[in-house]
């Protein structure tokens, strides 16, 4: 019985700390201010589930910023930043909705690269 009991209990727990969380994940995707003001945010309570989230935002924002330098490349690298910037507006929106609906997923394809590069920051 007192199993089931602690079971309980640390199951609220993370369910808790996953709906604390929600809001900081949620803005962490809006704008690279929102990014800035969600790792402020989450500095004082170190929530993992929002923690995750920055990271994974972090990651799609670095992918921006290696399509913006592509796109000075004419041409080629045009079609390369148009495609990419198509292609990072999904994982942006796959990333949210995992946010919301607070699941701990990575975004498709470079998702897992994201957790793997950015694992230290908290």
């Amino acid at each position: 019985m007192e199993n089931t009991n602690t079971t309980n209990t640390a199951t609220t727990a993370q369910t808790t700390s996953t709906a604390e969380g929600k809001n900081i994940a949620i803005i962490a995707y809006i704008t690279l201010i929102g990014l800035i003001i969600a790792f402020v945010m989450n500095n004082d309570r170190k929530n993992e589930f929002a923690s995750y989230h920055i990271r994974q935002s972090l990651g799609l924002g670095c992918l921006g910023l290696a399509l913006t330098v592509i796109n000075i490349i004419p041409i080629l690298g045009w079609i390369v930043s148009l495609v990419g910037t198509i292609f990072m507006i999904y994982l942006w929106v796959m990333g949210l909705m995992n946010a919301v609906n607070e699941k701990k997923k990575p975004v498709p394809m470079v998702g897992k690269k994201f957790e793997e590069w950015f694992k230290n920051i908290q």
